[in-house]
């Protein structure tokens, strides 16, 4: 039986001090259920006989003392026929204590040797099979031996006389007084105090029985109440006890103390509330106010300034209502005020007027960016639609392109032009999904996402919101920022946001969201599904030295601090720069080329030099160095078989690049290296295969490709490459080095081959045609399936070059070997425009 806390009763108690004889009247000291009697005189006490042999009962949790009476519930099934065994018998029964009371299968070495002869005094079976026994302790008893362990114990048992204590001299009756002294504080203290008990106490002279009755009801631990047990001197054990109340008086004042301190601070902190509210009215009534009232007050006034929806304006007085409840210098008041402060800086019902003239817009994009007719188009669209439907829902725009082409300060046009606030952020690297839903208030800096925060710097809720580099954010053990951003992006949804930090719906459809990429393969479907995307290609030489002159220089200059008269530079010079001493598809370089002319003459000027200074081809290399490239189209152009030019497409724009193969004598190994991907190598096998089935095309003999090696490699190996779009400019260059002919001079290619030499279609067209007008290539073969995208390419390039529509190898090795290739026929051009 494990014996829980309890508290100290008394009351009237029979009580037969054995069998057969008188009863006799006393007061009970109960305790946690057990029972310690005390009688007016145990003098009298009958002795019963008490036989050798008894069974034996296993107890856990409690130490049974002398003269107590007390209930077990008794479950285990040995236990049950020990009780049962001794109702047969004389109803006595030995009970010693487990040393383990977790151990629900007693051995002999779990028990403790020294217990108590026991009178089953009442028994009751309880509806779940166990009994509750009524059990009286008759006399200390020793186990001298185990007679047997099955079905239940029985032992043989040996009667431990007590010890007499003689006559009680001073120093006896000194111990038992400071016994009875300590166990009164200890009552007290407690608050349990009882003039019945007190008055069994002070009425027990036998110092063996006092320290049975104190010790019985102290919470000692098992091995503790064993020891007072075991000790059959009664001023040994009186000691014993005493050096224990000691110990649990100092316990149980320090507990006292505790709960008074406890007490005492409640009742100040109640004591204060009640004065600090008796001190509001009282200043409330006299018209003066202290700094925690002005504060309440003030943000009363901002609440009911401030439009917001009626949930939120509840949400917000709740609050107000709670932290005017609690300390000002409370953890609480701090964060809800916080979260007050954050509720009235969202711009819940402001927003900006929309400038909607059309003439005006398109007159802002004009002087911000040269080109982007597409891009301009759209906006202008979105404009006639917001005139004609005011409350139409904004789009979800996508800008991919290349770095440097415009994607950023584009967004910042656009809100020039529809007057309305702009705000960027950054999405490259992000991988926690709070940084989109924010931090829930039960952490410790808890704030709202970035979103919110946005909508705070703009104070509009209709701002052009820019979202950089959509296609590098990442996820991991705290969450998925994109998916997160599937509910900011989602016109169908975005009406009602929810940022865990708010936990209030905020409206975001009429925010007109912007987000840039340099490449759409890495955007998640599911986003991209939801976003209009719009690609920006690179720029042409042309639009290169019209940007920079307009637009590069100028803002240059007035960053260095120079005027227009102090420097010279025309457009020939902006040429050269552009095509030795940068290489891409933007204009960044471009821009930091020219601000590094311009600040080595402003240090000229600094330094007391009058100008102007002129810079030319001739002496551009005193301020940017040796040229940096060399333009493809000043390359050395090598005219010979196996050599064959493609088109790629990266995400910093088009690139050129060349194929090489080369035969050798060997076994039918095809080498490729160039640190080729998965996908080319396999364009390489299929164009290989190709070339094997027109072998007799090629008047090659049958065993012709087990005699040889045959090697391709893709010039600067340090770069990783990989797509389809270059396999028929590998079939080509097969075809090339197995036939001895040379390509045609000027012609480039792009298109995914076939095992039967289909040409499939390809992406980024745009983009390789910039690359081969960049090369002074003017002759590109594309897939037939591509003849529509020629649409998406400027006309003023189109109108340079000639564009070859085909749908299969033999069409590629008639444009590409025009004299030599066996059945030419006329092909058909394609110039000018796309159809």
């Amino acid at each position: 039986m494990v014996r829980e806390v309890g508290v100290w009763r008394t009351r009237p108690w029979v009580f037969w001090p054995c069998p057969g004889a008188a009863p006799r009247r006393g007061i009970c000291v109960e305790y946690n259920d057990s029972l310690s009697i005390g009688m007016d005189d145990f003098s009298n006490t009958e002795e019963m006989e008490i036989p050798e042999v008894l069974p034996m009962m296993a107890v856990r949790d409690v130490v049974v003392f002398n003269y107590m009476i007390i209930p077990l519930f008794v479950g285990r099934p040995g236990s049950i026929e020990a009780v049962n065994e001794a109702l047969g018998t004389n109803k006595l029964l030995m009970l010693v204590t487990q040393k383990d009371a977790t151990q629900d299968d007693p051995t002999q070495e779990d028990l403790y040797l020294v217990g108590m002869v026991c009178m089953v005094m009442r028994t009751l079976k309880l509806p779940d099979g166990r009994l509750k026994v009524l059990v009286q302790a008759m006399s200390k008893a020793r186990i001298k031996t185990f007679i047997r362990s099955e079905p239940s114990y029985q032992v043989a048992v040996e009667v431990i006389e007590e010890v007499d204590s003689g006559e009680v001299t001073v120093e006896i009756e000194a111990l038992m007084r400071s016994v009875r002294e300590q166990t009164e504080k200890i009552m007290s203290l407690r608050g349990i105090l009882s003039a019945d008990l007190m008055m069994i106490i002070n009425n027990i002279e036998d110092p063996g029985r006092l320290a049975d009755l104190v010790g019985s009801n102290l919470r000692l631990k098992i091995a503790e109440s064993q020891r007072i047990l075991e000790q059959s001197d009664p001023l040994l054990r009186l000691k014993l006890v005493s050096d224990l109340l000691t110990k649990e008086l100092e316990v149980s004042t320090v507990q006292a103390k505790i709960q008074n301190d406890a007490k005492e601070e409640m009742s100040k902190s109640q004591r204060e509330y009640f004065l600090r509210e008796q001190l509001h009215a009282l200043q409330k009534e006299l018209g003066d106010t202290d700094e925690r009232t002005q504060e309440i007050d003030e943000l009363e006034r901002k609440i009911k300034k401030t439009k917001m929806p009626k949930s939120v304006r509840k949400e917000t007085k709740k609050q107000l209502s709670r932290m005017e409840m609690m300390h000002p210098d409370s953890s609480e008041a701090t964060i809800i005020r916080t979260y007050i402060d954050w509720i009235l800086d969202v711009p819940w019902k402001k927003s900006s007027t929309d400038i909607l003239d059309l003439v005006h817009a398109r007159q802002v994009l004009d002087d911000d960016h040269y080109g982007l007719e597409k891009v301009k188009e759209r906006i202008l669209e979105y404009l006639a639609v917001r005139k004609l439907n005011p409350t139409s829902k904004g789009p979800i725009l996508c800008f991919v392109g290349p770095p440097g082409v415009g994607k950023t300060s584009l967004g910042q046009s656009i809100a020039r032009a529809m007057g309305r606030k702009f705000h960027r952020m950054s999405l490259g690297g992000m991988r926690d999904e709070a940084e989109i839903r924010g931090h829930r208030r039960t952490y410790i800096g808890a704030m709202p996402g970035r979103i919110i925060q946005g909508l705070k710097t703009v104070a509009t809720n209709n701002p052009v919101f820019m979202m950089d580099e959509i296609d590098k954010i990442g996820s991991d053990y705290r969450g998925d920022p994109s998916s997160a951003l599937l509910e900011v992006l989602d016109p169908e949804q975005n009406y009602e946001f929810t940022d865990h930090y708010m936990n209030l719906p905020v409206d975001l459809s009429k925010v007109m969201f912007i987000t840039t990429a340099n490449m759409s393969d890495t955007i998640p479907g599911p986003l991209y599904d939801r976003m209009e995307v719009i690609r920006l290609s690179g720029y042409t030489l042309e639009e290169k030295i019209v940007i920079a002159r307009r637009y590069l220089f100028p803002r240059q200059l007035k960053e260095n601090g120079l005027r227009p008269s102090q420097i010279r530079m025309d457009d020939a010079t902006l040429k050269y720069i552009t095509t030795h001493y940068t290489y891409e598809a933007g204009l960044r370089n471009l821009e930091r080329e020219i601000g590094k002319v311009c600040r080595k003459i402003a240090r000229k000027v600094a330094e007391g030099g009058k100008g102007p200074y002129s810079v030319t081809d001739n002496n551009l290399s005193r301020y940017l160095g040796p040229p940096k490239t060399i333009p493809e189209s000043e390359m050395e152009k090598l005219e010979q078989p196996g050599l064959v030019t493609g088109l790629a497409w990266t995400e910093i724009g088009g690139e050129i690049l060349q194929i090489e193969v080369n035969l050798m004598p060997g076994k039918g190994k095809l080498i490729l290296t160039g640190q080729l991907g998965e996908v080319m190598k396999e364009s390489a096998q299929a164009a290989l295969t190709y070339c094997r089935s027109r072998s007799l095309d090629l008047g090659l003999a049958e065993d012709y490709f087990e005699k040889i090696d045959l090697h391709i490699h893709v010039p600067a190996g340090a770069i990783p490459k990989d797509g389809p779009s270059a396999g028929i400019t590998m079939a080509t260059a097969l075809y090339s080095a197995l036939t001895g002919k040379t390509v045609s001079k000027g012609l480039a290619m792009t298109g995914e081959v076939t095992l039967r030499g289909r040409v499939l279609p390809i992406g980024g067209l745009k983009e390789k045609a910039l690359a081969a007008l960049r090369a002074d290539i003017d002759k590109v073969i594309i897939p037939e399936q591509n003849r529509k995208d020629l649409e998406e390419i400027p006309k003023d390039i189109r109108d340079k070059m000639e564009f070859f529509p085909v749908k299969d190898m033999d069409e590629v090795v008639r444009l590409a070997f025009p004299k030599g290739g066996k059945g030419a026929k006329a092909t058909v051009k394609v110039t000018g425009k796309a159809g």
